[in-house]
């Protein structure tokens, strides 16, 4: 469980992950030290990751979408979702309850031929037939205060060449 330092110190690494150890632990009426013990018992249990975000709104050469997807899981939703989850372009995916079965955050640089290549080929291709029974696509036309971790497959050096993406996406 979080305690009510480990909660303000995630807060504050929210709002500037860069603050310094000096800083936080002023913030948090701690010693640096126990700051750093706390980060470190964080980060290394899996609670906490120090990451940089981008501001998606600011940055007109990406496609943002939300991907509804429809799954006959069979009981591997979760196993469908993890591999989901490590295809390029993939932000987050999310099992949820509702309309949907599984909702994906994908980024993309590029085209929507791009995109349609994730919703028509790649995502199909991660069960067997049949499993993946459907989806809907939701293309961000504008955002406010969206905060994204760059996927792989974004910005990357063979990024420009859509055959590369498509031989590091059946890797």
């Amino acid at each position: 469980m979080f305690d009510r330092v480990d909660r303000k110190l995630s807060r504050l690494l929210a709002e500037n992950g860069g603050a310094s150890v000096n800083d936080l632990a002023a913030r948090l009426e701690v010693s640096p030290p126990t700051v750093r013990a706390r980060l470190k018992a964080l980060v290394g249990a899996g609670l906490l990751k120090i990451v940089g975000v981008l501001n998606v709104s600011e940055r007109p050469e990406l496609i943002s979408a939300i991907i509804g997807i429809h799954a006959n899981g069979r009981g591997r939703l979760d196993e469908i979702a993890r591999r989901m989850s490590e295809l390029p372009f993939v932000t987050s995916v999310s099992i949820v309850t509702g309309r949907y079965d599984l909702i994906a955050e994908v980024l993309i640089e590029g085209d929507m031929a791009d995109l349609y290549r994730v919703t028509s080929e790649l995502l199909p291709g991660l069960a067997e037939p049949g499993c993946i029974q459907g989806s809907e696509t939701f293309v961000v036309m504008r955002s406010h205060n969206r905060w994204l971790s760059v996927p792989k497959g974004v910005w990357e050096e063979d990024a420009a060449d859509p055959r590369a993406r498509g031989r590091r996406a059946e890797a």
